[in-house]
């Protein structure tokens, strides 16, 4: 049984002591945990977790929907991601869905949502990406019910310099071929295993096997068969389980895979070179 990633998890955000949560993860063979940053206000918690735990890493960023909507400026985010154990820039990107503004204009197309009281949406996903390109290091996106935009912006800001991960993903195929051709790996949460989620384990299914990654987005989204419950690190496992079968591969091999595609990912990330354990 391979050692796994949790490449997307929100440690600070669950109601179990990290400590815990690292344990019960290693014992399902959960070894290294990227820990997602949501706002700089609990940035400093996300850091102090990297560094007191050796299999730990983080992320710096503003989520799209954090509030209030106030600029975040590149050279803040540079200062903050120079660490070492500091691996990507985000999450990021755009969410039409939770954003007041959307969901009081939400009959109208895509497009017509770009102007307006959204613009500081698009500002605050641009400086994340200029910040990334100017440190080199990978982004971390969050993409819901903005496909075209995010996409769109992607390119005008040259993201592919940097690639990094489409987090959580829920598109269909040709958003997973569009997020490629920029760099990205493709993240798999605990949806892909709901039954109604079969566009997306379609996509599972077709993805190649090196821009294939799985996370939990713990304390959210537990995959079966915790739907409904609190989510942990832990149960990452169950997602490359249901992928693994999905594409009829053992688990041992994909799960070989996707750590790999990880620390391929984040180059400068040196793993531990023992059998990592939570302390």
């Amino acid at each position: 049984m391979g050692l796994l990633v949790d490449s997307h998890c929100h440690l600070d955000l669950s109601e179990i002591p990290t400590a815990t949560l690292l344990e019960t993860a290693h014992t399902a063979g959960v070894g290294y945990f990227l820990n997602v940053s949501v706002d700089l206000a609990s940035f400093p918690r996300v850091l102090a977790a990297a560094h007191q735990y050796p299999t730990v890493y983080a992320s710096v960023g503003v989520h799209p929907n954090s509030q209030p909507p106030q600029d975040t400026e590149v050279a803040q985010l540079l200062a903050l991601a120079d660490d070492p154990k500091v691996l990507a820039i985000g999450e990021t990107g755009l969410d039409y869905f939770r954003s007041p503004s959307a969901r009081s204009r939400d009959l109208l197309p895509e497009r017509s949502r770009r102007e307006g009281d959204l613009n500081w949406q698009h500002a605050r996903f641009r400086s994340h990406i200029r910040a990334a390109r100017e440190c080199g290091k990978p982004l971390i996106i969050h993409c819901r019910e903005a496909r075209d935009d995010t996409l769109r912006i992607l390119r005008e800001e040259q993201a592919q310099q940097v690639g990094g991960i489409m987090h959580c993903f829920v598109e269909d195929w040709d958003t997973a071929v569009a997020a490629m051709e920029l760099g990205f790996y493709i993240s798999f949460s605990g949806i892909v295993t709901f039954k109604t989620a079969t566009t997306l384990q379609a996509v599972a299914r077709r993805l190649p096997a090196e821009r294939l990654l799985v996370e939990t987005d713990a304390p959210y989204l537990a995959p079966m068969p915790h739907r409904g419950k609190p989510n942990q690190p832990a149960y990452v496992r169950h997602v490359l389980d249901f992928i693994a079968h999905l594409r009829d591969e053992a688990p041992s091999t994909l799960a070989a895979i996707t750590t790999e595609n990880f620390f391929r990912l984040f180059a400068h990330a040196q793993p531990p070179q023992e059998t990592p354990c939570p302390s």
